[in-house]
């Protein structure tokens, strides 16, 4: 069995990482009756007898003792650390995963990136490389983090370069939380452009998630939950915002925003944490969804939301949770796939769902999806038997499609508006290392991979002309 590690970096990383491993118990405590030590678990998580032999792992197979995640977590505040070790989970770390500080970065990715990851290298490598002899199979890093602070954006992206570095084997997985254009942080702009050059760089995928796109899913949900149609009512702790049944008690603010890209967490680890019929590893994903090196921003969208509570109300077809995978209503980035170029694409699909329903519904989108023409089989797919808790199947769709350049265009337009006035700049160029070349630089990154994807989409709509026939040499 595969293990992976998780590694959370700053304020946001860190809340939606806890999120991430209150849900993931709860998943496991559901299917998992007789309490023991499974492959399902190992997979994540160490079982520990801290009674008799410390830090000894316990094979799989036997009762659960003392739980723990395969996990670093970072942070130059001491908040939401502390936060996490005076709540539910406080038992479940210990003090060798643990990274903080007492300042924070200041919204500046030069602090996070310069300053901090300068003085904490050694100690992030060495927290790194603990949690990764704990692993018996180690196949991917998963580092969550935002884009728009110091740290998230700064020290995540230091982190990421050194994962790279120490572990250039291991598959890199980003989640990446993008600000929307209202941020408060007035430099996320900044932050965020000089975070793209890195992640361009150093990731094997990288999964956008624009917190506006949270805030509209959140909104639409709680409407309907409130003033639904007749007989359209939500099935109460069945939404994909609802941590109910978990560990948490009361909900705290962006928690609802947090489960949803803890679901996208929970999905794309599905296969790696259950059995199923048509199983997928995580280094699959870079192999099947990225043609070009450069290009391995997937797109991601979850369905289904929620769950109808009137069971006189037929459940949604199979068909219509595949359809709802392609609409813009379900991206994690405001976008519209079906109108931009896809240049591969992943169904990963949970519950009782058979292979031939899995096919039939790709040869039914294949027609109302452009793909590129030298790729129009560029389908990869995953069956997990373990539905998500409260629903009876789910679909995870990442899509590594040409309409994530839009949400880049937004991003460059407001950095150029800072940036042509030289705003904030000195806060910048105060820290040591950091130097205005670094800004154009990085600028010229993002204009290129945009480039980049605007070369494609020209291509829509052309077919490639058949390759000529070989002709033997007589």
């Amino acid at each position: 069995m595969t293990q992976s590690v998780v590694v959370q970096v700053g304020q946001c990383g860190n809340q939606v990482g806890c999120r991430f491993w209150d849900l993931a118990l709860r998943e496991h405590a559901h299917v998992n009756k007789k309490g023991l030590y499974d492959e399902a678990l190992s997979s994540f998580f160490r079982n520990m007898i801290l009674w008799k032999v410390p830090h000894a792992t316990v094979c799989a197979g036997l009762i659960l003792t003392h739980l723990n995640p395969q996990a670093v977590l970072v942070d130059m505040e001491e908040g939401v650390v502390n936060e996490i070790l005076q709540g539910p989970l406080r038992e479940m770390f210990d003090s060798t995963q643990l990274l903080t500080d007492v300042s924070g970065s200041g919204n500046n990715w030069a602090v996070g990136h310069m300053t901090y990851g300068s003085a904490y290298r050694e100690q992030i490598v060495d927290k790194l490389r603990k949690a990764a002899e704990h692993c018996d199979c180690l196949q991917c890093f998963f580092l969550i983090h935002s884009m728009g602070g110091g740290t998230g954006s700064g020290l995540g992206t230091r982190v990421l370069s050194l994962l790279e570095e120490e572990f250039p084997e291991v598959c890199r997985i980003v989640t990446s939380i993008y600000p929307s254009a209202e941020d408060d942080v007035i430099t996320s702009p900044y932050n965020s452009v000089l975070a793209m050059r890195e992640l361009t760089e150093h990731a094997d995928c990288v999964l956008p998630v624009e917190n506006q796109s949270l805030v509209d899913i959140v909104d639409k949900i709680k409407h309907m939950s409130h003033g639904g149609k007749p007989g359209s009512a939500i099935k109460r702790d069945s939404t994909i915002i609802s941590g109910q049944g978990g560990l948490s008690g009361t909900e705290k603010p962006f928690d609802a925003m947090n489960n949803i890209v803890a679901n996208l967490l929970l999905n794309i680890t599905s296969s790696a944490r259950f059995e199923g019929s048509l199983n997928m590893d995580l280094n699959e994903i870079a192999m099947n969804l990225v043609p070009f090196p450069r290009l391995h921003y997937l797109v991601p969208s979850l369905t289904p939301l929620y769950t109808l509570a009137d069971v006189s109300v037929p459940t949604r077809r199979l068909d219509q949770m595949f359809s709802d995978a392609f609409s813009k209503d379900h991206q994690l980035i405001r976008a519209d796939p079906k109108h931009s170029l896809y240049l591969a694409c992943a169904l990963m699909v949970r519950g009782n769902v058979q292979v031939s329903d899995l096919r039939r519904n790709i040869e039914r989108l294949k027609p109302l999806l452009p793909f590129v023409s030298w790729n129009q089989e560029g389908w990869k797919t995953s069956l997990c038997s373990v539905p998500p808790v409260g629903h009876s199947h789910a679909l995870l769709a990442l899509a590594n499609n040409t309409c994530v350049k839009l949400t880049f265009m937004e991003l460059r337009e407001r950095f150029i508006r800072l940036y042509r006035k030289k705003a904030h700049l000195h806060h910048y160029l105060h820290v040591d290392g950091m130097e205005q070349s670094c800004f154009s630089e990085a600028i010229s990154s993002l204009s290129s991979l945009i480039e980049e994807y605007q070369h494609l989409d020209a291509t829509k709509g052309t077919l490639m002309p058949d390759a000529p026939r070989l002709r033997i040499a007589r």
